[in-house]
């Protein structure tokens, strides 16, 4: 009854179906190394932001220095007095619904412990006429602060996906990196820089502030992982399942012929 099996299509079937089986347990596995890396993120994110601040230069020991991913969206505090001057925007990025095209605006923050400079990302601000034009931004506040905010790593053209080409107009960058502000200012700079949630006392008008990171949505990886495992554990079901209907047909046919029952649909008989 299940001679059919030998046949090349048979064959061909049931090695497509072994492959199957491993390939879906494989992307399973990658979908939950997915979910297992957001949760691992969303727990970072939390216990930074939940923590007590600290002083910036605390972490940042100086130029080059490299934030590590254990550190960042940590809270921080900077005292100082920001350096309007060498203030720049950082081109295409989007107000915090994600729909309007911008920039950053990044001021130093000169340290009044005398460290050195950090950069501030003060927030978001609208195009100006074009692209290419410098926007209308409000002023940086006057007279020493302190501002708050989550620390965050340099922006590097391999990590962000943003390609950083030169060429661009005066004062605009395409990403957030203190070694290239050292090079164009000459002022010592701390490695990393701060997302600015707050300042003291407060400056009134300012750009539109970037918000703290969700941390709440897991995402869907769990319910793909459980998928590609039920289509892993549906495969050998599927197969058997064809394999069981193949065989009926073919018991049945030969039951037919064996009865001397014609054909319901013979083949058409070829003509000269």
């Amino acid at each position: 009854m299940y001679r059919f099996l030998l046949s090349w299509r048979w064959a061909l079937t049931a090695l497509i179906a072994l492959l199957l089986i491993p390939l879906c347990i494989k992307l399973g596995f990658w979908q939950l190394h997915r979910h297992e890396s957001r949760v691992a993120r969303n727990t970072l994110i939390g216990n930074s932001l939940k923590a007590a601040p600290v002083p910036f230069d605390t972490i940042s020991t100086g130029a080059g220095y490299t934030v590590p991913s254990a550190l960042t969206w940590r809270t921080v505090t900077a005292t100082g007095e920001y350096e309007s001057a060498h203030e720049f925007v950082v081109r295409q990025r989007y107000d915090s619904g994600g729909s309007s095209p911008g920039f950053f605006v990044i001021t130093p923050l000169k340290l009044a412990d005398g460290h050195g400079e950090v950069l501030i990302n003060r927030g978001w601000v609208a195009l100006g006429t074009d692209a290419t034009s410098y926007p209308s931004i409000p002023p940086a506040p006057p007279g020493r602060l302190t501002v708050t905010g989550r620390l965050r790593a340099d922006e590097t053209s391999a990590a962000s996906g943003i390609r950083d080409r030169g060429g661009l107009p005066e004062h605009q960058y395409m990403l957030i990196n203190t070694d290239q502000q050292t090079k164009a200012t000459g002022a010592t700079i701390l490695g990393g820089y701060i997302e600015l949630a707050s300042t003291s006392p407060d400056p009134g008008q300012q750009a539109q502030l970037i918000p703290a990171p969700d941390h709440s949505d897991i995402g869907p990886h769990m319910a793909y992982t459980i998928q590609w495992w039920l289509f892993a554990s549906m495969v050998p079901v599927g197969l058997w399942v064809l394999i069981r209907r193949e065989a009926k047909d073919q018991a049945a046919a030969a039951t037919t012929a064996a009865a001397g029952v014609p054909d319901p649909d013979p083949a058409p008989a070829l003509t000269s």
